[in-house]
């Protein structure tokens, strides 16, 4: 297919699909044993199929799967229905504004849209958007555990290969100093190591924490505050030595505005599902360029093809100095499994057009 060819969107669906964890973990404000992505197909007339996945999480973008399949089927289908899918931009913008306050949802559309320009131009989603690399270590993630378990986890990932672990807490701060310096000294220096508090400490537990974890040489610390106070997440930048990653507190273009001009944060994390997608990502992380802050691509409980399209982006921008991009690795029946390449904790597209993946099932 050429630039001039056209692709008139004929049918929007959707479907749910409830994936389990082979083991359940828990974070500062949940256990999760589950989630329910869902899966989006975006047909057209002469031209290819797209795919997208929206996977919603309650807590952080306020989506339910529910309310994902109602905002596709009683929103977008009948906004995209008839116009062409090589004109993403001005279909994402009108999406963008229909959809606002339902980020997940949007990024599922914003997929399978982008897809559909990677397959009918026959390019990768990270050449289509700049190509800055063809793979990318990833981080995996280790739950809040006892120490001893926490010291065994981390060692069975070196083992498989992993080069960076990110540890969660945020429950309480000194158990969780002791725990990133026990796994330090299991794992040695070599290995990357960062923290995730998940809004759990004030700003002088984040100092505290800090402190008491110099010794472990952590990459990071993320969103160790509120989400709903970035003055407290810029305190804390400020008064520590550690650098301080901003997540939850971060949504949209102009949280990362406010985030750059006040320097609120070392880093920030951009995940798709929170932020809306591809396109809304790429505004987010040109910002956080412009402000010389650095970016980690993040995600949630998603099947492996929404991480595939977390992977382009973070292949495709040269500011993505992290990945943390494991959030398909424990589920159960993904039907998207294959759709990203891991091998020793390095992440690598199919190669395909696209995202190159096409699940099974409509």
């Amino acid at each position: 297919m050429t630039d001039s060819a056209s692709a008139p969107i004929t049918t929007v669906s959707s479907r749910p699909v409830r994936m389990g964890l082979r083991e359940p973990y828990t974070i500062a404000y949940e256990t999760v044993d589950s989630t329910t992505n869902v899966f989006i197909r975006i047909e057209t007339d002469g031209g290819p199929t797209g795919v997208g996945c929206a996977a919603p999480d309650e807590a952080v973008t306020g989506e339910t799967a529910d309310s994902v399949l109602r905002a596709v089927r009683d929103v977008a289908a009948p906004l995209v229905r008839g116009r062409d899918a090589l004109d993403a931009e001005p279909l994402l913008a009108d999406l963008a504004s229909a959809l606002a306050g339902q980020p997940a949802a949007l990024a599922g559309l914003d997929m399978a849209l982008h897809d559909i320009q990677g397959k009918a131009r026959g390019v990768p989603i990270r050449r289509l958007m700049g190509g800055a690399r063809d793979r990318i270590a990833t981080s995996i993630t280790i739950g809040i555990l006892p120490a001893d378990e926490t010291v065994n986890r981390a060692r069975a990932f070196v083992k498989q290969g992993f080069r960076r672990l990110k540890m969660k807490g945020g429950l309480d701060a000194r158990a969780d100093a002791d725990r990133v310096l026990r796994v330090r000294q299991a794992v040695g220096v070599a290995l990357g190591l960062s923290f995730d508090a998940n809004q759990g400490f004030s700003v002088a537990q984040t100092v505290r924490f800090a402190e008491a974890t110099a010794g472990a040489r952590l990459e990071f610390i993320e969103q160790p505050t509120p989400r709903d106070r970035p003055d407290l997440l810029g305190r804390a930048a400020r008064e520590t030595a550690v650098p301080i990653m901003a997540d939850e507190g971060l949504m949209t273009v102009a949280d990362m505005q406010l985030i750059a001009d006040g320097r609120l944060a070392d880093l920030v994390n951009i995940k798709l599902m929170k932020v809306g997608g591809l396109a809304q990502a790429a505004r987010i992380d040109d910002v956080a360029a412009a402000a010389g802050i650095g970016a980690m691509v993040g995600c949630m409980d998603e099947s492996a093809l929404g991480i595939a399209a977390g992977l382009h982006f973070a292949l495709a921008r040269p500011n993505v100095v992290y990945a943390d991009l494991d959030g398909h690795l424990d589920l159960v029946d993904d039907p998207a499994a294959g759709a990203v390449l891991l091998e020793s904790g390095i992440l690598r597209p199919t190669g395909g057009p696209g995202l190159g993946f096409d699940p099974p099932g409509r």
